[in-house]
């Protein structure tokens, strides 16, 4: 791994707050075994192994139930990692894949069957190189036949460039990380309230209120980002999801406690419903959509 990668924390606490039954990690990935499945040639970064064994015990740890995979840049357009992991939990994981224009049909389909459902457009330049729009909406235009939607990744102050292009792709969009809202601007600010307005002008749009580690000015137990997340689980309760972003690749200033971060979620998401909308009705809905029919 890089010189200055921090690994995850090797002993997170139990939580405080217990999840309820069936509760799922909507966000968190895999990576590696690099000598099983090597990393990218083109990475941004090099993290430590964080193989599907580890995910896993994590889950059992921190009283979830299920967890949403999301391909991390590190591993490019190779899901070789993602796709083992998922066939290893079976009806307890679902996956967000990143593929390339060039993906065939045979192997969307092949990932469809593993229990992928999204695909990631990463647009942070610090993780990835610049991929011109059509390259996505052609993405986009391929995979909605398959029921999948679109997870981005963007920064605040890229919002208002991308906004066109978000409200253009077919289907459900989830925003990851709130946006990465500039905290230390406070809640109120105009640029907040632009994503906000974004949500509620355009139903399609969800968003994962996670990360409060990559977000915080203060540090732990994440004060000042609380009431960003709270203000969007209030406003759109249907459309909230949240995860642990675990392994917690490239953080700077701390690695997170993974037991702290789920003490979170009742500072966010005040009432059992709130609760039981952001960990199991919302991400039920989008991931195990024939569990919800049955």
């Amino acid at each position: 791994m890089d010189a200055d990668y921090l690994p995850f924390h090797p002993s997170p606490k139990v939580p405080e707050y217990t999840p309820p039954a069936g509760a799922v990690d909507a966000h968190c990935h895999v990576f590696g075994p690099a000598d099983t499945f090597p990393y990218s040639a083109k990475r941004k970064y090099t993290p430590c192994d964080a193989p599907k064994e580890k995910l896993f015990a994590l889950r059992d740890h921190l009283g979830f139930s299920r967890n949403v995979i999301v391909q991390a840049s590190c591993h490019g357009t190779d899901n070789a990692a993602l796709v083992d992991a998922l066939e290893t939990a079976g009806p307890l994981a679902r996956g967000v894949a990143v593929v390339s224009p060039d993906v065939t049909d045979a192997e969307l389909d092949a990932m469809d069957k593993a229990g992928v459902r999204a695909v990631r457009f990463n647009f942070v330049k610090r993780l990835v190189d610049d991929t011109p729009k059509e390259v996505f909406t052609g993405i986009a235009e391929r995979i909605s036949k398959l029921g999948w939607h679109i997870v981005v990744y963007f920064e605040a102050p890229d919002l208002e460039e991308l906004t066109p292009f978000l409200t253009s792709l077919p289907g459900i969009i989830v925003v990851d990380h709130m946006g990465r809202p500039d905290v230390s601007k406070g809640v109120d600010h105009p640029d907040f309230d632009r994503f906000v307005d974004l949500m509620a002008n355009n139903e399609n749009i969800w968003v994962k209120v996670s990360c409060p580690e990559r977000l915080t000015v203060a540090g732990p137990p994440y004060d000042d980002v609380v009431p960003f997340s709270r203000r969007l689980v209030d406003a759109f309760p249907d459309r909230v999801l949240w995860g642990t972003d675990w392994p917690h690749p490239n953080m700077k200033s701390h690695m997170p406690d993974d037991g702290q971060l789920v003490d979170v979620i009742p500072r966010i998401a005040t009432t059992d419903e709130a609760r039981r909308k952001l960990l199991i009705d919302n991400p039920m809905r989008l991931y195990w959509p024939e569990e919800k029919k049955s």
